[in-house]
């Protein structure tokens, strides 16, 4: 076994391709009655920095098309558990002969502070930071009939003030929020309650929701562990399986302390190991003053079974009432009280956790598990004794110190770890390597050079930006990629792969080979079961009528950025192909970058019943003739349409507008016509979609 060395793999990327798609403003400038910005960008495909003209709300306007406002106000479980609370909770003020008075922290679209109101409330005071969503709640608010009892407060909760002639003129008595994410405290919310409590609310409130509590369970999961761990990479040589092993900087970093939120209910059940049962590992009263200092919280438990205690898997939920008769959890089919009646929801999801190291455990022999948080994260650890002062011990989060997680997301650590993935591209190389020539590769935190190393490979080299290609000073008879680059969202932005191959064209030998040689770039209409709903207009949500939040939401989605295709992890939604897949542009990495727009148009036809909710779209790399990697569809769909994506890439998603209203009937369009472009001036692909109106029989 050999260990590679690490920092010949990492080398220092330019800091502007760090932040591409970053945007910082230069400069304004007053063009025909409205203001302008120039924003500064490092385009991901081409690597040059861009210089563009937007609106002034362009920031804002990115922010609301890619919200999960439309999620929130389809999450009809999370809006009816909110109502009852509510009631329950204005309700009780009442009985005590008391005026019920409501401070509604995050409030959105307004849609708590109506439901207060309706039941029963006296007035409410409705805060949201954010000035465009604020600005629509006051519209939502006056035009469902409560702008006499809901005022909109455009502040921070921190900066509200009390008194006669501040923002309330006493403190409320009952406290409505909703700042949770997946974490539960990532959004801030253990500072918030913090600062209302001693500064907003009257001691002893009422508080919708009441509790939040948040869960456990250890597992033993290689496929999860490699998401956070480089593992031993096996090559097939000449000379017999050499296995490369990762170096011990690596194998020893503690990781990222990152959550990794995915929808873990489309994780079999065969990808893991329990070890634990559901551990309750620690709840917050929000009716009590809450504190945002740092604390842990350790439970033990006897493992159910022997094996490497690696993950943990975590989630919460909320109470609304003090009771608990009234519960929203987050909980995953397998720990869910009725698994029929789970509620898809995608703001809120599950966690993933990564210990520092593995550690091996017996079943029946007692454990720790410990939770440890600060005021945004959380993360955990396994004892083998209980702290003596439980929550009080406080260890500090766990660094990074192998640059590995810095560099790589999840994804790309389970990708590296494919060893079908490294076969592929092992069986590829060894058709075009040539022991005696000069092999370049250019892709970040690659370990194709290494892999050509150990397949005999003389000379090789690693680029990870073209204007490094000036220090080139041999002809290189073969360029390598994956290609993969950190800065890559879209599919087609790791084309940044072509736009190097073209500046280092004159250190090519004649006759010199590229790997991959082409791509393609492919498409297919698909139903969602389910993501659908993050684009799609809510209309009327509980009783209120919230047609100017969807209106908003439209005219986001008018602008520029927002009509391009949005990147989403497939493997976690399921969907169902209404079409075949079809390949619509091809790009010869053999030839340099064209200066004319590559173009193409054509139809596709849909082929299975349903609704027609997007098109998908993905890169496939051709290695060689014989050789093909898809950051798409990894397999034809079955015989229901059911597909199966690559669970290390993210795909592009296009919404078609026109089918996202459930309220729509489900005759839809039995035909899609495009218009598909590649501009090599800016590296962008464009596509036009026409949907064709035709009787369709749905599913």
């Amino acid at each position: 076994m050999e260990r590679f060395s690490w920092p010949r793999l990492l080398t220092i990327r330019p800091v502007y391709r760090q932040l591409a798609r970053l945007l910082f403003y230069a400069k304004t400038e007053e063009l025909i009655g409205t203001m302008k910005v120039f924003c500064g960008r490092a385009n991901p495909t081409t690597g040059s920095v861009e210089w563009l003209e937007e609106d002034e709300h362009y920031d804002y306007h990115q922010e609301i098309a890619r919200s999960s406002y439309a999620d929130m106000l389809h999450d009809k479980d999370r809006n009816m558990k909110y109502y009852q609370g509510i009631r329950a909770a204005v309700s009780r003020v009442k009985d005590k002969g008391q005026k019920a008075l409501v401070l509604d922290i995050g409030t959105g679209t307004g849609l708590l502070s109506m439901m207060a109101v309706t039941a029963g409330a006296d007035f409410c005071y409705a805060i949201e930071v954010f000035k465009p969503m604020a600005d629509v709640a006051v519209k939502i608010v006056e035009k469902n009939g409560f702008g006499d009892k809901i005022k909109i407060i455009n502040k921070h909760s921190t900066e509200v003030t009390i008194g006669p002639d501040g923002d309330m003129p006493c403190r409320a008595n009952i406290l409505i929020t909703e700042l949770f994410d997946t974490e539960l405290i990532g959004e801030g919310a253990l500072p918030s309650y913090e600062h209302a409590h001693r500064h907003l609310v009257q001691e002893n409130c009422e508080a919708v929701p009441h509790r939040a509590t948040v869960y456990a369970q250890l597992v033993e999961s290689r496929r999860m562990w490699s998401w956070n761990k480089l593992f031993p990479i096996r090559v097939q040589t000449s000379l017999g399986e050499q296995v490369i092993v990762p170096p011990l900087e690596l194998e020893r970093c503690p990781g990222a302390p990152s959550v990794y939120d995915i929808q873990l209910n489309q994780v079999s059940l065969t990808d893991f190991t329990v070890l634990s049962d559901v551990l309750p590992m620690f709840s917050v009263d929000f009716s009590k003053q809450v504190s945002s200092s740092a604390a842990s919280h350790s439970r033990q438990f006897e493992p159910l079974a022997s094996g490497q205690a690696q993950v943990v898997l975590s989630w919460w939920d909320i109470e609304m009432d003090p009771e608990g008769k009234i519960k929203c959890t987050m909980a995953p089919f397998w720990a869910h009280s009725d698994p029929e009646e789970l509620q898809w929801r995608d703001h809120w999801m599950q966690c993933v956790y990564f210990l520092p190291e593995e550690e091996p455990v017996v079943q029946g022999s007692a454990l720790c598990l410990v939770a440890h948080h600060d005021d945004y994260c959380v993360w955990y650890s396994l004892q083998r004794t209980s702290p003596e002062k439980d929550g009080r011990a406080h260890p500090a989060r766990p660094v990074c110190d192998c640059q590995a997680h810095l560099l790589w997301n999840r994804p790309r650590f389970g990708e590296i770890n494919d060893q079908n993935r490294t076969d592929q591209y092992v069986q590829a190389l060894k058709t075009v390597l040539k022991l005696d020539g000069v092999c370049l590769c250019v892709s970040d935190g690659s370990l194709l050079s290494m892999l050509a190393h150990h397949l005999g490979a003389e000379q090789v080299f690693t680029i990870e930006n073209s204007a490094a290609s000036h220090r080139l000073m041999k002809k290189v008879s073969l360029l390598l990629g994956e290609p993969f680059f950190t800065t890559s969202l879209l599919p087609w932005h790791n084309l940044y792969f072509w736009y190097v191959r073209t500046a280092v064209d004159r250190h090519l030998a004649p006759g010199a080979v590229v790997m991959p040689q082409a791509a393609s770039l492919h498409m297919m209409v698909v139903e969602f079961r389910d993501l659908w709903r993050i684009r799609s207009p809510c209309g009327d949500c509980e009783g209120f009528d919230v047609h100017i939040m969807d209106d908003m939401i439209k005219h986001a989605l008018d602008f520029r950025e927002s009509k391009e295709a949005e990147p989403h992890p497939l493997w976690e939604y399921p969907c169902c192909s209404r079409s075949v897949p079809q390949q619509i542009l091809t790009f010869d990495f053999r030839q340099p970058v064209p200066l004319q727009p590559i173009c193409a148009e054509g139809a596709i036809e849909l082929r299975r019943p349903g609704r027609s909710h997007g098109a998908v779209l993905w890169m496939e790399y051709h290695l060689t003739p014989d050789s093909t990697v898809s950051t798409g569809l990894l397999k034809p769909a079955e015989d229901k349409g059911y597909c199966c994506w690559n669970p290390h890439c993210k795909q592009a998603v296009y919404f078609f507008n026109t089918t996202l209203d459930p309220r729509v009937p489900p005759g839809g369009p039995q035909t899609v016509t495009y218009t598909v472009e590649f501009h090599p001036r800016t590296g962008d692909v464009t596509v036009d979609f026409t949907l064709s109106d035709a009787l369709d029989r749905g599913c």
